[in-house]
C-alpha cells in the first residue's frame, strides 16, 4: 500500500516545491519590483505624480513612443504575415537563410543594430551625404527611431505565424483555390481566419516589446529632450537628473502599459482555449 501511495506523495511535494519556487522567484523579480515602481511614484503624492506625467516633455515622450509604436507594429504585423505565409506555404531555396534572418533581432545587441543604423545613415555614415544633400534627416530623429524600433521587433509575429501555419498545412487554401478563389480571398476568408489568435498575440508582443525598446532607440535618437526622447529615454534622463519622483512615476506609465499587455495576452490566450475546445 505504501509503495502505491509513495509516487504520489512524492509528485505532490514536487508539485508543490516547483510551485512555490515559481512563486518565490516572481514575487522576488516581479511582484516586487513592480510594487516598489507604484510605491515611488505616488511617495509624494497625487499631486506629484500627476505634473511629473503631465509635464510637457513626459508628454512628448508619450506621444512619440506610442508614434513609434504605431508606425513599427503595423510594418511588423505585414512582414509577419508575408514572410510566415512564405516559409509555411511554399518551398524556396533559401529557406533556412531567411529564417535565420528572422532571428538575427534575437541574437544581435539592440546597441549593436543601433550603431549598424548610424553607420548606414548618420552624417559620415554610408548614405549620409546623399540624405544631407536632399535634406533628408533619419538619424537623430524619428525615422532612424522607428527603424530601429522595427528591427529588434519585427521577429514577434512572424515567430508566432510560421508553426501554426506549418502545422494547419494547405489544404484548405488548395480546396479554395480548386474552388476558383482568388489568392486575395483564400487568404481573407481561409488563412486569416485560421490564424488571427496567433496574429494577435504576435502583434501584442511585438507592442510591448516596441513601447519599452532602449538600447537601439537611445542610440540613433540623439536624446534631444521634448523631441526624440522616447518614455524610457525620458525616464533614464529624469533619474539621472536624481528627480526619482518624476522618474518612477514616467515609469508607472510603461508598467501599467505592460499590464494592459499581459491583460491582452491572457483574453487572447483564453479565446484561443475555448476555440480550440469548440473545434
Amino acid at each position: 500500500m505504501s509503495a502505491t501511495a509513495r509516487p504520489s506523495q512524492d509528485s505532490l511535494w514536487t508539485r508543490l516545491l516547483l510551485i512555490g519556487g515559481t512563486v518565490g522567484f516572481l514575487t522576488l523579480f516581479l511582484f516586487v519590483p513592480l510594487a516598489l515602481v507604484f510605491t515611488e511614484a505616488l511617495r509624494k503624492g497625487l499631486q506629484v505624480y500627476a505634473e511629473a506625467i503631465t509635464e510637457e516633455n513626459a508628454l512628448s515622450a508619450i506621444k512619440l513612443t506610442l508614434t513609434v509604436t504605431a508606425i513599427s507594429v503595423p510594418l511588423n504585423a505585414v512582414f509577419g504575415v508575408a514572410a510566415a505565409w512564405a516559409i509555411a506555404k511554399f518551398s524556396f531555396k533559401g529557406k533556412s537563410l531567411l529564417l535565420a534572418l528572422i532571428d538575427l533581432p534575437f541574437a544581435v545587441s539592440p546597441v549593436v543594430s543601433g550603431l549598424v543604423y548610424v553607420l548606414l545613415f548618420g552624417a559620415r555614415g554610408l548614405f549620409g551625404p546623399w540624405l544631407d544633400e536632399h535634406n533628408i534627416q533619419i538619424i537623430f530623429a524619428v525615422p532612424g527611431m522607428v527603424l530601429a524600433t522595427v528591427f529588434v521587433t519585427f521577429p514577434f509575429v512572424a515567430r508566432e505565424l510560421i508553426p501554426l501555419m506549418q502545422s494547419q498545412g494547405n489544404d484548405e487554401e488548395y480546396a479554395a483555390l480548386s474552388l476558383g478563389a482568388s489568392g486575395w480571398q483564400t487568404f481573407r476568408k481561409v488563412t486569416l481566419p485560421n490564424i488571427k489568435w496567433a496574429l494577435f498575440y504576435g502583434i501584442i508582443l511585438c507592442n510591448a516589446r516596441a513601447m519599452g525598446e532602449f538600447g537601439a532607440v537611445s542610440v540613433v535618437s540623439g536624446h534631444i529632450r521634448g523631441e526624440t526622447n522616447t518614455l524610457p529615454l525620458h525616464v533614464e534622463v529624469l533619474y539621472n537628473e536624481y528627480n526619482s519622483a518624476a522618474a518612477f512615476a514616467c515609469a508607472s506609465i510603461l508598467s501599467l502599459l505592460g499590464l494592459l499587455t499581459l491583460a491582452l495576452k491572457t483574453f487572447i490566450e483564453w479565446r484561443a482555449g475555448l476555440r480550440r475546445r469548440h473545434s
